[in-house]
């Protein structure tokens, strides 16, 4: 699997679990401490991004990593 492909899997999965749970990409990205126009940027799929922003954004959206990064 490509590095691209992977983004866009993560960034559709970390987009999904997002709405569901009724949040704003502003409250996510405050949450994981981020800058919001980064966190749409990973969301979009445009960025492979750390495994530690990958953590912070699991941590902020209450799910474990494995749950955005396993679709």
């Amino acid at each position: 699997m490509t590095s691209t492909k992977f983004s866009i899997g993560v960034g559709n999965r970390i987009k999904l679990i997002r709405e569901e749970s009724g949040k704003t990409q502003d409250e996510i990205a405050k949450k994981a401490g981020m800058n919001t126009n980064y966190f749409a940027v990973i969301e979009r799929g445009e960025v492979t991004t750390s495994s530690e922003k990958l953590q912070k954004i699991a941590n902020a959206l209450g799910v474990e990593v494995s749950k955005i990064t396993n679709y």
